[in-house]
């Protein structure tokens, strides 16, 4: 049973135009974003905002995550790789969502700080998705992609870079595929059309920890 103040934030996503898509809304729904905030900060588990957890790096606002993972459009069967896990909130929706109905998708997140790696795999276990191989968290420097597993449907980032979305994503991005990532203090979609073309959007006003490079 849905939490009933995390139900009035959902429901709030959703009448402001955030959430739309039914299985996006359906993964809101099944990860309950508690349990990937800190015990200091639980009874604020519900307010639309942004949260520390440490280490300078916080668990997203719930407008912004939604708003990234819809222009993301992430579907069954799909292979992600997410830069930067945090609490692992983002990485379980969207294995909720890759993994329905039994499909073969995949989450591969990268994260450079070895705490929260560990604090995300914890998060993300409660769900079942560690053990059942949905996800995978890698420690890493997410800024240069993570060639192991390439190609990726999506690529999502949780850090906002200062120059531009990094090569290596768009060389491990499918043709056909999408990046959503924070440049500076807009949200940037890129889609890959053919080997080295793409076409770019860019959505303003908002504001990221910044992507650390190297």
């Amino acid at each position: 049973m849905i939490n009933s103040e995390y139900a009035k934030l959902i429901d709030s996503l959703i009448s402001d135009g955030y959430l739309k898509t039914p299985s996006i809304i359906e993964g809101f729904k099944a990860i309950d974003r508690a349990d990937f905030v800190p015990d200091e900060n639980k009874n604020e588990s519900y307010v639309n905002s942004p949260l520390s957890i440490g280490f300078g790096q916080t668990i997203s606002q719930p407008l912004t995550v939604a708003f990234m993972i819809e222009l993301l459009s992430p579907k069954e069967g799909q292979k992600i790789l997410e830069i930067g896990s945090g609490s692992g909130w983002q990485t379980a929706v969207l294995s909720f969502i890759v993994s329905r109905n039994n499909a073969a998708g995949k989450v591969v997140s990268i994260e450079r700080v070895n705490e929260l790696k560990e604090i995300a795999e914890k998060n993300v276990a409660k769900y079942g998705f560690i053990e059942s191989g949905v996800v995978q968290i890698i420690l890493a420097d997410g800024s240069k992609g993570y060639k192991k597993e390439e190609p990726f449907d999506k690529i999502i980032a949780g850090a906002a870079a200062k120059k531009g979305v990094p090569q290596a994503w768009k060389k491990q991005l499918k043709i056909g595929g999408k990046i959503v990532a924070p440049v500076d203090q807009s949200v940037v979609v890129i889609e890959k059309t053919e080997k080295d073309a793409f076409i770019k959007k860019e959505y303003f006003g908002f504001s990221f920890v910044p992507l650390i490079l190297g």
